[in-house]
């Protein structure tokens, strides 16, 4: 069946296929960022080694996360996180002059930015990297982001969908509104709540005709907004029965949006922890945990709950007996911690500590460890269980976060990928040029009227 006929299709059909994507973090307390082997977080050079490593290993994407603000620890930024991000659009564009294939995906809000100009710069980015752009679409309504543009949260929580949903209709209005490849463009008009645009193109199409959108949200609002919208969702379901049940629930609510069964992929954010031996592979897996939760990480990620300092408290002593001060945590500690029942938790987890004998330390690391998103096991054992995933289509790929920079894909690239190779269900070279080959993803061509009847109706 061609990829064309399986995106129409009303059956689900499995690829027998996955791909690899590679996502670049913004802030976040997994990478690995004071060993001896970490490297900047900020200059170019990590982008380029990391991105240029994954094209090695035919990687369909290199996906870059990016915060508007920096995640605060008790009303301060957060000193122990991995911190910096250059812009997104600034990094993928000259990221673009040191790669040939590989697709570059940012992380841009709908609340934050302007439909026409966030349309321009994706299909800038698309030209000139010749059909390789992506957008990761995230929606934002706390007054805590806002305050850096000066307009609080003005978004309403449930509204968040709606205005995303006119907004990416209006940006994909602007680049449907190039007639042919050699012009000419027409005006696009939308009047909403938020905004107002009236707008003529200033870029043709490229080769893949308009980005591929990607799309994060895993709410019953995001699962649907995914299915109407998206290409590919990155999803929080890698464990491979979950992965199952999320797929069956997307292809159920794509076919609602009356699109076709296979319309939209799935890439599961993920962790590999790799060795020749799946014995090495655990002890790697030790390595890395102790070093992404050392005893200041472990005190701090209580004190993001507590509200209160415990620098007094002994990491390998047991939880604090004082209470937390605050009731629930606010969005500036970052969606791990944001609208957590303080209190109760603090309750619950004293129990869970005291009952498994667990230290700070011990219980901080049993509850940030990625145990549903981590691949921990010899090259051979992980490529036989990922074989399982391509044959049943559990996922479309894996969107991989390296808990080392620059070094951490170098293992999937040298012996994984081989691995996957030799089973057939990864890629011996690029499909062409664009982004949407590389997926595998139907030209989403769409004249000009029909763009416009697509919102009027």
């Amino acid at each position: 069946m061609t990829q064309h006929n399986r995106a129409k299709s009303n059956v689900f059909t499995p690829s027998g296929q996955i791909q690899f994507g590679v996502f670049f973090q913004g802030v976040n307390s997994g990478t690995i960022w004071k060993a001896p082997e970490s490297g900047s977080q900020t200059d170019f050079e990590s982008f380029r080694r990391i991105a240029q490593t994954a094209e090695r290993g035919l990687f369909a994407a290199f996906f870059l996360g990016e915060g508007l603000r920096l995640r605060e620890h008790l009303g301060r930024p957060h000193a122990l996180d991995v911190v910096g991000r250059p812009d997104a659009q600034t990094m993928l564009a000259a990221l673009a002059s040191v790669t040939t294939n590989i697709g570059l995906v940012a992380t841009q809000n709908t609340t934050y930015n302007d439909p026409a100009d966030l349309a321009h710069m994706l299909a800038s980015l698309d030209l000139i990297s010749g059909g390789r752009a992506a957008w990761n679409i995230v929606t934002t309504d706390n007054a805590w982001t806002g305050a850096n543009f000066r307009r609080g949260g003005y978004l309403d929580h449930a509204d968040r969908y709606k205005h995303a949903e006119a907004f990416v209709e209006t940006a994909k209005r602007i680049w449907d509104s190039w007639e042919t490849p050699s012009g000419p463009a027409r005006r696009v008009f939308h009047e909403g709540q938020h905004y107002t645009v009236d707008v003529t193109p200033r870029l043709p199409r490229s080769a893949q005709y308009r980005p591929v959108l990607f799309q994060a949200g895993d709410s019953p609002e995001g699962r649907n907004f995914a299915a109407r919208q998206a290409d590919v969702i990155f999803s929080a379901h890698p464990k491979f029965d979950d992965a199952v049940e999320f797929r069956k629930d997307l292809v159920e609510r794509s076919l609602a949006a009356g699109r076709g069964a296979n319309a939209v992929q799935i890439m599961p954010a993920s962790e590999f922890i790799l060795a020749p031996t799946d014995a090495e592979a655990l002890e790697k897996k030790e390595w890395v945990r102790s070093q992404q939760i050392g005893p200041q990480q472990a005190i701090a990620y209580l004190e993001q709950f507590w509200g209160r300092e415990l620098q007094s408290y002994d990491p390998d002593g047991p939880l604090p007996e004082i209470d937390p001060v605050v009731e629930e945590t606010s969005e500036t500690r970052g969606s791990g911690f944001h609208g957590a029942k303080a209190r109760q938790l603090a309750d619950q987890w004293r129990a869970e500590a005291k009952d498994k004998g667990l230290s700070i330390r011990q219980f901080v690391t049993s509850r940030t460890a990625r145990v549903d998103a981590t691949f921990t096991g010899s090259y051979t054992s992980i490529a036989d269980h990922l074989a399982e995933y391509a044959r049943v289509g559990a996922v479309d790929g894996f969107n991989i976060s390296p808990w080392l920079i620059p070094t951490g894909l170098d293992d999937i690239v040298n012996h994984l990928v081989p691995e996957l190779q030799e089973r057939g269900v990864y890629p011996t070279e690029y499909r062409g040029s664009t982004l949407r080959e590389h997926l595998g993803l139907e030209t989403p061509v769409r004249t000009v009227d029909e763009a416009a009847e697509a919102v009027r109706a």
